[in-house]
């Protein structure tokens, strides 16, 4: 079982930073897939970015040169540094981890770009 919980969300105004942490347990998560997701009103939750246990990184164009994800294994954490923040990041944001087939959800953390 691994439990996931987000943190670090918040209202920002448009160009500031926000950064994600997710804290992780279960004793498989040096070897999951870590990502975060996003889920706008009256959107489809999609993936903002993603981390393989080696360190592989992958983003959506929306967030490319924007927002950075990293891990500390050794902390179980995941982090999402998000600069340059639009009116469109506005969304709750999932952490998630992947292991083979199965895939665990956190409960979300609010992050709000507003001027």
């Amino acid at each position: 079982q691994v439990q996931l919980v987000e943190s670090g969300g918040g209202l920002v105004q448009p160009g500031g930073s926000l950064r994600l942490s997710c804290a992780a347990s279960g004793s498989i998560f040096s070897i999951a897939v870590m990502g975060w997701y996003r889920q706008a009103p009256g959107k489809q939750r999609e993936l903002v970015a993603a981390i393989t246990s080696g360190g592989s990184t992958n983003y959506a164009d929306s967030v490319k040169g924007r927002f950075t994800i990293s891990r500390d294994n050794a902390k179980i954490m995941v982090y999402l540094q998000m600069n340059s923040l639009k009116p469109e990041d506005t969304a709750v944001y999932y952490c998630n981890s992947r292991v083979y087939a199965s895939s665990w959800w956190g409960q979300g953390t609010q992050v709000t770009v507003s001027s």
